[in-house]
């Protein structure tokens, strides 16, 4: 359970993959402070789903996944990072991105994720489109205490 004020949502667990199974490259991060920067985080996460091995669909979700989870932390966390990471499970390999930003928080995590709830002029798809395009998708935030995504999508399912 989070403490008072922190709210975690995980969703697909995913059982057959644990973390720790053992990655097949190093961590790389990306800042996340311009639109730029959010261009550069496209082409790294794109590059990375080739390598890892995903067809052309789900590298497009994956890609889709990174771009909208960046745009927040970029809009509503006042900039951050996203770091990919190559992992590897019983079942196969995959790709996991941990997305953190230093801003406000989520206020109703449950509500960010509801389809259609938007903050702005946004069609509402973000979080919660970014959770359906991964196989797991865990949030971490807390009031004045930042967000953090963790979406993992593998190549086997």
């Amino acid at each position: 359970m989070a403490p008072q004020g922190e709210s975690t949502v995980a969703s697909r667990p995913g059982p057959a993959h644990r973390a720790g199974d053992g990655g097949t490259g190093a961590p790389v991060t990306h800042q996340v402070r311009t639109e730029e920067d959010l261009l550069a985080v496209r082409h790294a996460v794109r590059a990375a789903t080739v390598e890892v091995g995903f067809g052309i669909v789900d590298q497009t979700r994956v890609v889709t996944a990174a771009s909208e989870l960046a745009r927040n932390a970029y809009v509503h966390g006042g900039g951050g990072t996203l770091t990919i990471e190559q992992v590897r499970g019983p079942a196969g390999r995959g790709l996991r991105l941990t997305v953190k930003d230093d801003g406000p928080g989520i206020a109703d995590l449950e509500t960010a994720l509801t389809d259609g709830f938007t903050t702005g002029a946004g069609l509402g798809h973000g979080l919660g489109g970014a959770r359906r395009l991964m196989d797991e998708f865990t949030v971490h935030t807390g009031a004045g205490q930042g967000t953090v995504v963790v979406a993992t999508r593998w190549t086997v399912r």
